[in-house]
């Protein structure tokens, strides 16, 4: 059970969503967004449908540099719903992966991270995204993962990170890391049921079709 002094809590307590911002940037992997786009977005509709009267529990939208195409891994082309300018506060804010050479060299992106997680409740990444946490900051003296072909240059660049090799994602309370690609999906329902309980991340996975049980 939450407790109520969970902020998660307190927003649904509140009737207030959980607000989902997914950073977008060039050449970012495709799953490494759509998989926790889907996560959060099934379960905010598998709730509605399963907790009678229940309000609506994340609301989920992308956000880039400016509100442009971008052009995603493998050609992919997608529209962000906000750019740094506009986005609102997120309660929680993924960071994806991919290649991440334009973000890491980016002094604007990074502020924007920084910037996003300092008003978030939780930060999560996915895959090499792990990179732009490690990058300002955010994963000194933390555990850390990230795709397994990652690993060894992310402890060589960033010494001051413990990085975990064969787990799928880490936990380290305000601060999530999975390992590459579709281990945000399983990341993704962990924080489903971290905010809403087990049986609703086990009824998101099971809408999904997607073959996971909790840790």
């Amino acid at each position: 059970m939450r407790s109520e002094q969970d902020p998660f809590a307190q927003h649904l307590a509140a009737g207030r969503p959980v607000r989902v911002g997914i950073l977008l940037f060039s050449v970012v992997e495709v799953l490494d967004f759509a998989g926790p786009f889907e996560v959060f977005s099934v379960a905010a509709r598998v709730a509605r449908h399963s907790l009678d009267g229940a309000p609506t529990t994340f609301e989920v939208a992308t956000v880039a540099a400016r509100k442009a195409l971008v052009t995603a891994r493998h050609g992919l082309v997608v529209e962000p719903a906000h750019g740094f300018e506009d986005a609102p506060p997120f309660d929680l804010f993924v960071v994806p992966g991919g290649i991440v050479t334009q973000p890491m060299g980016d002094d604007r992106t990074l502020a924007y991270i920084r910037s996003a997680s300092d008003r978030a409740t939780l930060t999560a990444s996915v895959c090499t995204g792990a990179f732009l946490l490690a990058k300002i900051g955010l994963l000194d003296g933390k555990r850390a993962t990230t795709h397994w072909e990652d690993i060894a240059d992310l402890r060589a660049a960033f010494p001051a990170v413990s990085v975990i090799d064969d787990v799928p994602f880490v936990d380290e309370g305000d601060i999530v890391t999975s390992a590459g690609i579709s281990a945000g999906i399983g990341m993704s329902l962990h924080l489903v049921g971290r905010i809403l309980g087990p049986d609703m991340a086990r009824r998101t996975a099971r809408q999904m079709q997607y073959d996971w049980e909790p840790d």
